[in-house]
């Protein structure tokens, strides 16, 4: 009879691993894609041009209607183009705060984000070319557990004040992948 119940318990936890291919976190359901965003300096342009990026929603933010984004851009009085990340700004965050981190790799070549080593309250000169990842704020909350993204800096026109970038972000929640496509991790 032992045996049998056994054999019971261990089909029945095969059964609810194949249902979730072995994954907690079940399967991931919204696609990572790479995307063009333009973003304009907080100060010296029109207050409707987005000044901040949110990884969560894989979009430009406009800071007058909200602070749930990631970091800012900003052109300091010296001529240097800059992300300000969230703490930086003086807005509360996570645990794991805001940040951004220099990449040595490409963008396309850039898939595992690091869990540490992120810029969180100090300014990050950017330059054409470069590539950052991003780690945001913690929205998946039942999880406690940051969102990922990189974004590969494309240019910078002086006269509007504006930085253009690529960005990919993984809006999956506890999924890190940073390869276009339903992550798998």
């Amino acid at each position: 009879m032992r045996q049998l119940l056994v054999a019971s318990c261990l089909a029945a936890l095969a059964g609810a691993a194949a249902g979730c291919n072995g994954n907690p976190l079940g399967d991931a359901q919204i696609p990572n894609t790479v995307d063009t965003v333009m973003l304009g300096a907080l100060v010296g342009t029109p207050i409707t041009l987005p000044s901040a990026y949110s990884v969560s929603t894989a979009s430009a933010i406009r800071t007058d209607q909200t602070t749930a984004f990631d970091f800012a851009y900003d052109v300091l009085p010296d001529g240097r183009h800059v992300f300000l990340p969230l703490a930086l700004l003086g807005l509360t965050s996570s645990t794991a705060a805001p940040g951004l981190q220099l990449s040595d790799k490409s963008f396309a070549d850039l898939t595992d984000p690091p869990t540490n080593g992120y810029t969180t309250i100090d300014t990050v000169t950017i330059e054409p070319s470069q590539v950052y990842v991003v780690r945001g704020r913690v929205v998946c909350t039942a999880l406690g557990v940051p969102q990922y993204g990189k974004i590969h800096i494309l240019s910078f026109d002086d006269a509007d004040r504006t930085v253009t970038f690529e960005a990919l972000a993984n809006t999956n929640c506890g999924f890190r992948s940073l390869v276009p496509g339903v992550p798998g991790d």
